[in-house]
C-alpha cells in the first residue's frame, strides 16, 4: 500500500551563477542522495538568473515524525551542508514546513 506525503518540506539557498553547475552537482551527492532515501519523494529546482541562481529542495515525508527521524527533533531547524558556506551567497537561516493539501498528479494519486 502506497503512503502518501502530508508534509512537504522546503529548503531554498543562493549560489552565483559562475559556481552554480559545480554546487548543482555536490548538492545532488550530499544533500539530495540521502533524502531520497529516506522522504517519500524529493523534487530539485533552479532557476537561472543574470547573476545568480537558486536551488530549492522540496522534500515529501508521510508525517512529521518521519521527517524528524531524518532531520532531527526539529524539522524546521536548517541543517547546513559542509561545504554550503563555500557555495552560498548567504546561509538560509530557515527551512519551511507545510502541510500537504492538495496533490493531484503526484505519487500516482
Amino acid at each position: 500500500m502506497a503512503v502518501n506525503p502530508t508534509i512537504a518540506r522546503i529548503w531554498r539557498g543562493r549560489t552565483t551563477k559562475a559556481r552554480a553547475d559545480e554546487y548543482a552537482g555536490y548538492l545532488y551527492e550530499v544533500g539530495i542522495r540521502p533524502l531520497e532515501e529516506k522522504a517519500l519523494a524529493v523534487i530539485q529546482l533552479r532557476e537561472d538568473r543574470d547573476a545568480e541562481s537558486e536551488f530549492i529542495t522540496i522534500s515529501f515525508w508521510e508525517d512529521v515524525a518521519a521527517m524528524s527521524r531524518f532531520t532531527g527533533a526539529d524539522p524546521r531547524q536548517i541543517h547546513h551542508l559542509p561545504r554550503d558556506a563555500e557555495f552560498l551567497i548567504e546561509l538560509p537561516r530557515a527551512v519551511q514546513v507545510l502541510n500537504i493539501s492538495a496533490t493531484k498528479g503526484l505519487f500516482g494519486l
